[in-house]
């Protein structure tokens, strides 16, 4: 059995979770996929709680905690990320549709809607 360490995990609320399967995309790693119709973390070496299924989730049912878990593994990871490369769709500002390719964006949830935002953007929002 592997080691386990204390790290930050995705944490997926099972009776949130309405399976619209959202989370995955964000999920570079594959951590993330829908079983049985319900968003699971399927191998924890693949999940590096970064976080960032957790702004698209409209449920709210994704969090990070910190628990006992194996640590995340870079190797394994690899060859997913790079075939999810070759399928990337740039996400847009919900604001002025700048792309992530252009600038940075960040995830927000704004009136219930879980929607991108550009670093531009973003100070606007936040002092209206």
């Amino acid at each position: 059995m592997p080691t386990t360490i204390n790290r930050q995990i995705v944490r997926i609320e099972e009776s949130l979770c309405n399976g619209c399967g959202l989370c995955v995309s964000p999920c570079a790693e594959g951590a993330i996929q829908i079983v049985d119709g319900k968003a699971r973390v399927i191998r924890e070496e693949l999940c590096d709680g970064a976080g960032f299924c957790l702004g698209v989730c409209p449920t709210g049912a994704l969090t990070i905690e910190v628990r006992e878990a194996v640590p995340f593994d870079h190797d394994a990871a690899a060859p997913i990320i790079a075939e999810k490369q070759q399928n990337y769709i740039p996400q847009h500002c919900f604001n002025c549709g700048t792309s992530e390719d252009q600038r940075a964006l960040l995830p927000v949830r704004q009136q219930g809607r879980s929607e991108w935002v550009c670093t531009r953007c973003l100070p606007a929002l936040i002092h209206g």
